[in-house]
């Protein structure tokens, strides 16, 4: 792992400092108190199975399970779009303030489709992406090789993100926040990682599309007709101390956009 990589990276749990260790097995390890996080296929893995509950244990099982078939399902829905995917990417990520050179990372990033979509259309980039399912990660990581394109990814919690204090120049997320376990808490961490005055973009489906598409696709339809409450826009969920919160519809009204940003010199 490279050292400044490193220096950006903290224990999610007591926020201390990390180093890398080569043995017995590739690792990051609190050099406070000793606990040790291991790195799969060069992945560093900050959720252990034992520590994923709730809903996000729910979520986590469906998209390992899902992964290797993701883009492909992905690309058949986009075939019916009369923009295709560069432009309902372009219409989603339209809201980031990016510049040539910005660290940006995308919370719950999936197959890494938004992040290679970045790296095409700037230079430069930083680029970083965690997702709770490794499966997803993979396929990320093998379509990264294919493109010749620098991601930097790692497996955890949104709710407790392995990330120093005021560390990127961009941070967003797209899909996932409405069955997070605690979307409040992971709302306040993509905060805590964020410079001070930067952008938050937060999307995701609306209930409509939940109903109209996820409830009804055979295999995955199980894993959300269960669910107690309908989705609702996680207005109630960002912290009072942002500023210039904002919410729009996207794609058709299939899904909602809400924006906030850090305020200039904030120490949380």
């Amino acid at each position: 792992m490279r050292r400044e990589t490193l220096a950006l990276l903290c224990d999610p749990v007591h926020g201390e400092p990390l180093e890398f260790v080569a043995y017995p097995r590739p690792a990051l390890r609190s050099i406070a108190n000793g606990s040790e996080y291991p790195m799969v296929h060069g992945i560093p893995i900050f959720a252990a199975q034992a520590a994923v509950v709730g809903a996000n244990a729910h979520y986590q099982k469906l998209y390992d399970r899902i992964a290797l078939v993701y883009d492909l399902a992905n690309a058949f829905s986009f075939c019916l779009r009369s923009g295709g995917e560069k432009q309902y990417r372009a219409d989603i990520l339209r809201e980031l303030e990016v510049r040539h050179g910005d660290r940006v990372i995308e919370i719950s990033c999936g197959t890494g489709r938004n992040l290679l979509f970045l790296n095409r259309s700037y230079s430069r980039l930083e680029l970083y992406g965690l997702d709770l399912s490794l499966g997803m990660l993979r396929v990320c990581q093998r379509a990264c090789r294919r493109e010749g394109a620098e991601i930097r990814l790692f497996q955890g919690l949104a709710e407790a993100l392995p990330f120093r204090d005021h560390t990127f120049d961009v941070v967003f997320h797209v899909g996932g926040i409405n069955f997070f376990t605690d979307p409040a808490r992971a709302m306040q961490e993509m905060i805590r990682i964020a410079k001070p005055g930067t952008k938050v973009v937060v999307v995701d489906e609306t209930e409509r599309k939940v109903r109209s598409t996820y409830e009804r696709v055979p295999f995955v339809r199980r894993w959300f007709q269960d669910r107690r409450e309908p989705v609702e826009i996680p207005i109630h969920a960002v912290p009072k101390m942002v500023e210039d919160v904002r919410v729009q519809e996207l794609d058709g009204g299939n899904m909602y956009c809400l924006t906030f940003r850090k305020p200039r010199g904030a120490d949380d």
